[in-house]
């Protein structure tokens, strides 16, 4: 033996090409998409000049399509919402980049603000609202793209509101369900 070790390494490792995976073209991991996301708010130069504001109706414009996913720009003035709705068989990637938005969920409501992400799988339901007394603007990201939007009976977004209030589940039931 020649060596202090009986394993021998011949080469380079890092000219391997077993070893080295190719940068992707384009997300496929939730944290990719998460990233993406997060790249396109801090480019501002890529959006801002796009937002338009509109009182009668939310505002969009698909900034990005590409094999599998799309991004979407929304607007909201204040008292705009989205009504309670799920995204059907597309996960998400939410960001405010503008603004704060009220999110409402079976399990609560919290406000989101700029900077601000929410991650979302296939079927989740909620309802976004700009309660706010200034514009927001927002980043979607959809994962496979955005298909369908089925919307929701109104009361599946302020269930959690209502049971927390109450003192006893049992009470919350009923006055969910009067």
């Amino acid at each position: 033996m020649n060596s202090d070790s009986d394993l021998q390494i011949a080469g380079d490792l890092l000219e391997v090409p077993h070893l080295l995976q190719a940068p992707r073209e384009h997300p496929v991991t939730v944290a990719e998409f998460v990233g993406l996301a997060r790249s396109l708010a801090a480019d501002r130069a890529q959006w801002e000049h796009l937002v338009r504001y509109d009182a009668t109706t939310r505002w969009y414009h698909r900034l990005r399509a590409a094999p599998g996913y799309e991004v979407w720009l929304l607007s909201w003035v204040p008292g705009q919402g989205s009504g309670v709705h799920d995204h059907g068989r597309s996960s998400g990637v939410l960001t405010v980049l503008d603004g704060t938005l009220t999110e409402r969920t079976p399990r609560g409501t919290r406000a989101l603000e700029a900077g601000q992400q929410r991650v979302f799988a296939p079927g989740y339901v909620h309802e976004v609202v700009n309660d706010a007394l200034r514009p927001a603007v927002s980043l979607h990201v959809y994962f496979p793209g955005l298909t369908e939007m089925p919307m929701h009976p109104a009361h599946t977004a302020h269930t959690a509101a209502r049971c927390a209030a109450a003192p006893d589940a049992r009470e919350a039931a009923a006055a969910v369900n009067a």
